[in-house]
């Protein structure tokens, strides 16, 4: 499996303890989500104040960088069609899966995070600490699988595949069948592999630094060198000069090719770390 569920998972409990506008000493249902999404003609708050469960879904997709596999609608009963209108629609649940709760799945929606043989646990938004489809927030739920309340689910089409409770999906191509699961977790950064730029005093102060020899060699390695011996750990002339004949190089003259390193310029060096 793919970090696509572990992303989106990620994202979704980032969110959770965030809360939509009060006005009034009321909840009013203008949230990030729905201005993200935007206007709808009709409602309160200029057009911002309607329930924003599917909004939240659709947002945490976009944030993941996963959002052509869920839909995008302000609508439960919208997104329920979605999905079903592509074959990926169960009454079991799966790591990533989309929640869909009431009567044909068109009151409320949410993220399953993780399910066990009792147990579906998600992340909802517009939902509240009493568990009812209108609320206040970001909320972890954990609900009662076998519950009336829960319509089905909607299967996102990850890379890798899908985890799920469903039996009907054992064997079958994309799908991994677990009684319970939860999410995976989102693996770690690549180290860097080049030194990030330490910012444009750093070599007015004239350092003695091994980053100056390094630096100076991928100069000289690009066919920039001033040196006359060297390079070397403490800042020079020379080291200016080799640098400024980079940022010529790079196609910057007068002014921005006068020898100290930028962001822009130095992340095209790409130093290697020591």
């Amino acid at each position: 499996m793919t970090d696509q569920v572990a992303r989106i998972v990620q994202v979704a409990e980032g969110e959770v303890g965030t809360k939509e506008t009060k006005s009034g000493g009321h909840w009013v249902n203008n949230s990030k989500y729905n201005r993200w999404f935007g206007r709808i003609p009709g409602y309160d708050q200029d057009g911002y104040g309607w329930p924003w469960c599917a909004a939240f879904v659709a947002w945490c997709a976009h944030e993941a960088g996963v959002a052509s596999l869920y839909p995008k609608s302000a609508s439960c009963s919208t997104d329920v069609s979605w999905f079903k209108e592509k074959g990926r629609f169960s009454e079991y649940p799966a790591i990533g899966a989309q929640i869909f709760f009431g009567p044909g799945g068109g009151s409320h929606t949410g993220l399953v995070v993780g399910y066990d043989s009792t147990y579906v646990y998600t992340v909802e938004g517009n939902t509240n600490s009493t568990g009812s489809a209108e609320g206040d927030g970001v909320y972890r739920k954990t609900r009662v699988r076998r519950d009336d309340y829960v319509f089905g689910y909607g299967y996102p089409e990850f890379e890798g595949g899908i985890v799920t409770a469903d039996p009907s999906k054992k064997g079958k191509a994309g799908f991994t069948y677990q009684e319970s699961a939860s999410a995976p977790a989102a693996s770690k950064p690549a180290k860097a592999e080049y030194e990030p730029f330490p910012g444009a005093t750093y070599f007015k102060k004239r350092p003695n630094s091994d980053l100056v020899t390094r630096m100076g060699k991928r100069l000289v390695a690009e066919g920039c060198s001033a040196y006359k011996s060297g390079p070397g750990p403490q800042w020079t002339d020379a080291d200016r000069a080799s640098y400024a004949k980079w940022q010529r190089k790079l196609g910057y003259r007068g002014a921005d090719a006068d020898g100290w390193p930028g962001k822009t310029s130095w992340d095209k060096l790409k130093v290697p770390k020591g």
